[in-house]
């Protein structure tokens, strides 16, 4: 054993699962958090954005939050190591796309060239989306055994 892998974070394969979950769920909250209040702040008409959000949500998750979030678990279980490193719930590319989308949201909520509750509606359709991949990764990891996956 080299010293490098005794400094390793090393997590078994279910545990990524779970905190994929968490990271994905966290950044969920945060969206719907500034997205909704975003939508409460700047429009009488709330409930139409918050519903347009909720439904915008539906083929985001499908077409593009599935695919990555399945891609992923895949990924993940098919490590060789019986205890990767705490960090490889997402692969470099994931990371390389993770802060970019980070540094567009600010960008975005700096500049001020969308309509507050148009952002809004972005960000709660965004945040659902997420919502939805974190619970794909929280039952991928709560069936883990039951699937025969170890």
């Amino acid at each position: 054993m080299n010293f490098l892998s005794i400094l390793k974070p090393g997590i078994p394969k279910r545990g990524l699962l779970f905190i994929a979950a968490s990271v994905w769920g966290f950044v969920s909250f945060r969206l719907l958090s500034i997205g909704v209040a975003n939508i409460l702040e700047n429009t009488p008409l709330w409930w139409a954005y918050v519903a347009g959000g909720a439904a915008l949500s539906v083929p985001f998750f499908k077409f593009f939050f599935l695919r990555i979030s399945e891609k992923h678990i895949k990924r993940m279980l098919g490590v060789k190591s019986q205890r990767p490193c705490l960090f490889s719930f997402f692969d470099i590319k994931g990371y390389f796309i993770m802060m970019f989308m980070i540094s567009l949201g600010i960008f975005s909520q700096r500049i001020k060239a969308i309509p507050a509750f148009y952002l809004g509606t972005f960000y709660t359709s965004l945040g659902l989306a997420l919502l939805f991949s974190a619970l794909n990764f929280l039952f991928s990891g709560m069936r883990y055994k039951q699937i025969g996956m170890h």
